[in-house]
């Protein structure tokens, strides 16, 4: 793996992230503790990716790409990618629906706290995952 820093500087992008969906949750903003829950993972995701050496593509969930290279990621990540892969689609199908809503779908009253946990935790498991697969690089 090779980290550099547009690498590194994703990786920091996606701390901040994660500290601000504290702040979403505790002020009841729960779309957008979604909205930016996928963001993160898709941040990281990318990270992983380029620092495989593999072309960042312009999609939001990139489960299928790394699933491809399975065998270039750290262990840590080949070991945890199925549920990687599960976080990111799910999130991914959120994605639009958590921050424009639809007209039969408000995005302040469709989310709730339930919600803003799962994609914390998600979130957080995505993130510890992506600094112990570069930490033991």
């Amino acid at each position: 793996m090779k980290i550099d820093a547009l690498t590194l500087a994703y990786l920091e992008k996606a701390r901040i992230r994660f500290k601000a969906l504290g702040f979403y949750s505790e002020n009841c903003s729960y779309s957008d503790v979604v909205r930016e829950a996928q963001e993160m993972v898709e941040l990281l995701l990318k990270a992983v990716l380029r620092a495989i050496g593999v072309e960042v593509p312009k999609i939001h969930d990139v489960g299928r790409i790394l699933e491809k290279h399975k065998d270039s990621l750290p262990a840590l990540l080949q070991q945890r990618l199925e549920d990687i892969k599960k976080i990111s689609k799910r999130l991914r199908k959120e994605r639009e629906l958590s921050f424009y809503g639809a007209d039969d779908f408000i995005p302040t009253e469709e989310y709730g706290p339930e919600d803003a946990k799962m994609a914390i935790e998600d979130a957080g498991f995505v993130l510890k995952t992506v600094e112990e697969a570069f930490n033991n690089t």
